[in-house]
């Protein structure tokens, strides 16, 4: 009984996925157009299983050679949006497409100029109708014997993300020693034991406001350089303060609508955690995980602003050299 309810659920996740087959045509033709001929990153988007699904795609996407991040469709609509640019592709994902916190986000994410993809089992639903290109991953029935537990539908969505990051290492010519730098064994462990330094955006690209000035002012910086935060310093460069997507979120969830006309002062975090440009990638990573947050100041020894560290770019946002040779960015 158990062996047979075993290789039942396996017979009808397999069929489930054998019936995508017949729904590559065009569309995904042209989504693996739009993705190559793209500047910006692959933002994969969903919630629930679906969302566990997008941050299985978004890893296999990076690790062969697609810029990719997931958003979760909540956490956007309350500050994290400003990772979106007009350059991404943006990929939705919902089986029943009626999932009303991401078809919240997409009229949104259509504004900033984004191509919309659809990940979906119901190609006449809600998402499906705000996409440009909709991509079926429907299936027949859930392994589930009450139909109900996302299992199949899953299971496609997966290997539909699969068969997208497959086709784009042909398209981008992905190479096996392109796919060596980005994984273990050896290599993570280098990219952690370089220098802070040698990808830190330096301290003139980095998003930065003089004390005392408005909050008008700093959202402008973080709006411009989309890194979620924006630090504070003093007319000799001295750190005083972070301002982060999350800062202001607190600040509207306090009923503080008229941000624009307050002094960062503030509204800053004082006093942030930071490191030294010769600090191993590692201790940054260490850092940001213990306290969860994704930016880092990187400072000099009398505490004068070096530079910026963000968790993307220790996580492969960029390519590493390790034979002495520098970093370039993506």
């Amino acid at each position: 009984m158990i062996i047979d309810k075993a290789k039942e659920v396996l017979k009808i996740e397999s069929d489930s996925i054998l019936k995508l087959t017949q729904n590559i045509n065009a569309d995904f033709e042209d989504m693996v157009n739009i993705i190559c001929s793209s500047t910006g990153r692959v933002v994969i988007s969903g919630i629930g299983k679906s969302g566990l699904i997008g941050k299985k795609i978004v890893a296999t996407l990076i690790s062969t050679g697609t810029n990719s991040l997931f958003l979760h469709p909540v956490e956007a609509l309350h500050g994290d949006l400003g990772m979106v640019s007009k350059d991404d592709v943006f990929i939705a994902i919902s089986n029943s497409g009626e999932t009303s916190e991401l078809n919240q986000l997409l009229p949104v994410i259509k504004e900033i100029g984004c191509k919309l993809i659809g990940f979906t089992g119901k190609k006449d639903s809600s998402m499906a109708r705000l996409c440009n290109i909709v991509i079926d991953t429907g299936v027949e029935k859930e392994a589930c014997p009450f139909n109900m537990a996302p299992t199949a539908s899953t299971t496609a969505q997966l290997a539909m993300g699969d068969a997208l990051a497959v086709v784009l290492i042909t398209q981008k010519k992905f190479k096996k020693s392109d796919f060596m730098k980005s994984h273990p064994g050896g290599i993570l462990g280098q990219r952690l034991s370089c220098r802070v330094g040698e990808i830190m955006f330096e301290a003139s690209t980095a998003p930065s406001v003089l004390k005392g000035s408005s909050m008008g002012i700093a959202m402008e910086k973080m709006d411009n350089f989309r890194l979620g935060a924006v630090m504070v310093l003093d007319e000799q460069k001295t750190l005083l303060g972070i301002i982060t997507d999350g800062d202001i979120r607190h600040c509207m969830a306090s009923a503080q609508y008229d941000l624009a006309d307050k002094a960062v002062d503030t509204v800053m975090s004082k006093n942030p955690h930071s490191l030294t440009a010769d600090a191993f990638l590692y201790d940054a990573l260490n850092l940001m995980e213990k306290y969860q947050i994704t930016v880092l100041p990187i400072v000099d020894t009398q505490n004068r602003l070096d530079g910026l560290l963000h968790l993307h770019d220790i996580l492969g946002k960029g390519s590493f050299q390790f034979n002495g040779g520098g970093h370039e960015r993506l």
